[in-house]
């Protein structure tokens, strides 16, 4: 385990695997690096292979409450770069993280290699359908495993991957920073400046997510110049983890736009 210093001295956990060209993963809401299980051992196949714990979760500190934006954990996923001696990276987000990611491709262009953005969202937009209904999101807000497993993942995957579905959804973290990334998820709004991000985007969403609904994707598209959009036939949240034939797409516009 290694550990970065962002700009406010929190100090960020942070781990590697694998070799070749960097990719780091940022993991959603309250999610710790280890929520990545299955996914990050695929891709250090062929990358090298970035995560950390986001500030309050995991083994990373917890920093100033009043802080807490996916602006501010963008500037974290820098130091986080800055401290494993990247200076262009893939960059793999998931959910909040794809909000992250999208900050990280805005403010600090030269460290993106490509933008991979799942699950995810520009911020609120009302009245297209962008919302989770509302037994989503109280389902979300509950923290419940029961209630929210079936909207992450396929029965079938989590009934064969019991360690990583638990993983996932019991990520160290106390109700102080689950509160605090909560308010930081939902209070995204990079719409205004999408239109900047000159990464090559690779949009994978699922048709069937309850929590961050398709026409997102749909807006992501719209907003992101040249980005692509794959949806991802009855995937729910977490088609990073129950969809492991995402890996190899995200290589393939990964070779594709290195050509």
């Amino acid at each position: 385990m290694n550990f970065a210093e962002a700009a406010d001295g929190t100090e960020l956990a942070w781990t590697s695997q694998g070799e070749g060209e960097p990719m780091l993963l940022i993991a959603g809401q309250a999610t710790a690096m280890d929520g990545w299980g299955p996914t990050a051992a695929l891709q250090s196949r062929y990358y090298r292979v970035i995560r950390f714990d986001h500030r309050g979760i995991g083994r990373s500190g917890k920093g100033d409450a009043e802080r807490y934006t996916t602006r501010l954990f963008a500037q974290d996923a820098v130091a986080v770069l800055d401290a494993a001696g990247v200076d262009l990276a893939h960059v793999y987000g998931h959910s909040m993280g794809g909000r992250i990611g999208q900050w990280l491709a805005i403010d600090a262009p030269q460290k993106v290699r490509t933008l991979i953005l799942a699950a995810t969202s520009g911020g609120k937009r009302p009245g297209l359908g962008t919302q989770p209904d509302s037994a989503a999101l109280e389902a979300l807000v509950s923290g419940d495993m029961a209630r929210l497993e079936p909207l992450f993942f396929g029965a079938e995957w989590a009934r064969n991957n019991p360690q990583a579905t638990h993983t996932f959804f019991n990520s160290p973290a106390s109700a102080w920073a689950k509160a605090r990334h909560f308010k930081a998820s939902r209070e995204h709004d990079a719409w205004n400046d999408l239109g900047s991000i000159q990464a090559p985007t690779l949009i994978l969403h699922g048709t069937e997510d309850a929590l961050a609904p398709l026409p997102n994707a749909l807006q992501l598209r719209e907003h992101i110049r040249g980005s692509v959009l794959v949806r991802v036939p009855r995937a729910g949240h977490g088609l990073h983890l129950d969809h492991p034939e995402t890996v190899e797409w995200i290589r393939q516009f990964i070779d594709r736009k290195s050509r």
